[in-house]
């Protein structure tokens, strides 16, 4: 009988001691909460905690808050650890005691707090286990059950747009704001409504889709639309309708509208996509991001940096904090008076200008047309104004400057230059050329090289430029060779990125290489397949005036008046003398193609160009850009290189000597 017993109680024991083994200590608990916590699975964690905290939270909105929180607050590089039990913590049977640490890094700053956790044990299904008994402390030490979190971004002063002599291009002003306040707009509400509608070019749904918000009260003040601040008159003919009102508002304003544009772009708030792709904390989903233009490129120094706060906004308690940083105002080599005259010229053209002080590289006049207002993206289009845009064949919203085209016989001083430089040119060398057309062999078949005269047959380099004379041109390419003129055209800046501070299109000589003596012809005079930004045409006239050196173009202000060089003695002084004797000649001598129109008062060397856009040679159709750079041989202060689109049937090249050359004028 008592062997029974014995048997009986060492079962006993043994079950006893299964049963013990079931529950794992309040440490081990502790472990496992946080190991799920630092891995963000917050439907684990929600298993540890006790039963009364369930009752309270659903496992549903505990995921919820904790994501929702880390998310908004932007917590990265979270990390939670466990600090070791007290031993005589240990020995407690209901309540047990452990010490956690909590950092991380939030769009506020570095959060950091050490806090206790309180276990419970408590029965379960299969025995007992320790629980957590959870709080809000656990997320921020300074919340509690009857606490929330808040999380507040601060917008920092966006940088400003000035001229050289700080005429502001892009500007942060006070502006009016249109509003209404609902309970005075009396029995004539429905008027005013269209009245504010045929102004504002907003619908009268918009409006009162505005008026019908959720938080409109009778006495609610209602934002309908800013008001450029040039626009006076018509806010004073608003506010004179029952219920209208204004305020005044910090916006960012053009003032210089379409003559600038494409210089500065312009702002608008940030979409959804971009604020997802965007560094933790630099944008909030009201903030203005640079979309075109100088806004764009220069969005991280004009942006600033986002102020963040995240508080209890019951008791103030501040959990982190990070002061908005105001941006930086830019300052350009831009002279408006100068970017007014140009625009004023071409504004109701196709086309693109480029002025720089040749000595120094400094870009004076970028201008595209046609052009649009970069306002209408701060106080809205209206629906005829923004059909009108879109559907403008020349790509208002497009800058050309930057863009590269087909430079026509602007290249002709720079093939000069490559040929006068590699020895196999000089320039008091005369050429025998008969006839209008030239092909180097037979072998070119069908193809010839023509010329516009065949006037001279013995053609030296002055004469070349003046009558631009392709088949002149043509033979000099071919008589360099290939690898030697590529190599020239190289040392102007082709097949490499411009240093420059906006972008620009990389120039090309051809599609691939110079593989045949036609397209090595062509490409002498500016056809073939070659693709120059005006930009970059405008710098390589740079050598013309610096005695040989190319010129590295600025756009941005840095205090340094010594120019930059971009390439060094692309040509010798000597020669570049032997090219502006030429390009002189050009504007000044009878023969050239710019001598007509005749502008009094000026001393400017230059070249035309047409470029012609022909899909095959016996295309008659085909459109033509025409171009014209020139520069102040005496003064040597300004230098403009300005390409029009399709000039065919308005005197070709003639067209834009025209305007480029008044320029001069009155600088």
């Amino acid at each position: 009988m008592k062997k029974g017993i014995y048997v009986l109680l060492l079962l006993a024991g043994i079950i006893g001691l299964i049963g013990c083994s079931k529950t794992e200590s309040a440490e081990d608990r502790m472990k496992d909460f946080v190991k799920d916590w630092n891995g963000g699975h917050y439907d684990k964690m929600y298993q540890s905690l006790t039963k009364d905290e369930k009752k309270k939270l659903s496992k549903k909105d505990f995921v919820k808050r904790y994501e929702t929180i880390y998310e908004q607050a932007g917590v990265k590089n979270l990390k939670v650890t466990a600090e070791k039990q007290d031993e005589d913590d240990k020995k407690k049977d209901d309540l047990q005691h452990i010490g956690y640490k909590v950092s991380m890094d939030t769009k506020a700053g570095k959060v950091a707090f050490d806090n206790t956790a309180v276990l419970k044990k408590e029965k379960t299904d299969d025995g007992e286990s320790w629980n957590i008994d959870w709080n809000p402390s656990f997320i921020f030490k300074q919340l509690s059950d009857d606490k929330t979190v808040q999380i507040a971004n601060e917008e920092p002063k966006r940088g400003q747009i000035y001229d050289k002599d700080g005429k502001g291009l892009a500007v942060n002003t006070e502006v009016p704001e249109i509003g209404i306040i609902p309970g005075k707009l009396g029995k004539d509400k429905e008027k005013v409504i269209k009245k504010l509608s045929e102004k504002l070019d907003l619908s009268e749904d918009d409006i009162k889709n505005k008026l019908n918000q959720s938080w409109v009260k009778d006495d609610s003040y209602v934002p309908i639309q800013k008001v450029r601040p040039d626009d006076e008159s018509m806010v004073s003919s608003l506010l004179s309708l029952d219920g209208v009102t204004k305020t005044k508002v910090s916006s960012r304003y053009y003032p210089y509208g379409e003559k600038t544009a494409h210089l500065t772009g312009y702002i608008k708030t940030i979409t959804a996509e971009k604020l997802k792709k965007a560094k933790d904390g630099q944008y909030s989903d009201t903030s203005k991001i640079g979309i075109a233009g100088l806004e764009n490129v220069y969005e991280d120094k004009l942006r600033g940096t986002t102020g963040w706060k995240i508080y209890v906004p019951q008791t103030g308690d501040v959990i982190a904090e990070k002061k908005a940083k105001n941006g930086q105002d830019i300052h350009l080599t831009i002279d408006m008076k100068t970017q007014t005259k140009l625009y004023d010229s071409m504004k109701d053209d196709s086309g693109a200008a480029v002025a720089l002080e040749p000595k120094t590289g400094e870009t004076l006049v970028l201008v595209s047309a046609p052009s649009y207002d970069p306002n209408g993206f701060i106080f809205g289009w209206s629906d005829k104004e923004w059909k009108k845009l879109n559907e403008d064949k020349n790509n208002p919203f497009t800058a050309k400057f930057n863009k590269t085209y087909a430079p026509g016989s602007t290249i002709k001083p720079i093939t000069a230059a490559v040929g006068l430089t590699n020895g196999t040119l000089k320039a008091s060398e005369k050429k025998k050329i008969t006839g209008k057309e030239w092909q180097k062999d037979s072998s070119w078949g069908g193809y010839h090289v023509t010329r516009v005269s065949e006037r001279l047959s013995e053609v030296d380099l002055e004469n070349a430029l003046i009558t631009s004379d392709n088949i002149y041109f043509a033979q000099n390419a071919i008589d360099a060779g290939a690898d030697a003129f590529t190599k020239g055209l190289e040392s102007f800046g082709f097949n490499e990125e411009i240093p420059y501070q906006f972008p620009i299109e990389k120039s090309s000589i051809a599609n691939g290489k110079l593989d045949s003596d036609i397209l090595l012809g062509d490409t002498g005079y500016g056809q073939g397949q070659m693709q120059m930004s005006p930009l970059h045409l405008a710098a390589d006239y740079t050598a013309f005036v610096t005695d040989g050196n190319l010129v590295k173009p600025t756009l941005v202000k840095d205090g340094v008046k010594t120019p930059e060089i971009w390439h060094k003695q692309v040509v010798s002084k000597a020669n570049a003398e032997e090219i502006t004797k030429g390009l002189r000649g050009v504007v000044e001598d009878p023969r050239g193609s710019a001598y007509q129109p005749i502008v009094s008062g000026i001393t400017v060397a230059g070249k035309t160009g047409t470029a012609e856009l022909k899909t095959s040679k016996e295309d008659k159709n085909g459109k033509e850009n025409g171009w014209f750079v020139g520069y102040d041989y005496k003064k040597k202060d300004l230098l403009i290189a300005m390409m029009i689109q399709d000039v065919k049937k308005r005197g070709g090249s003639h067209y834009v000597v025209e305007k480029a050359k008044k320029q001069f004028q009155d600088k």
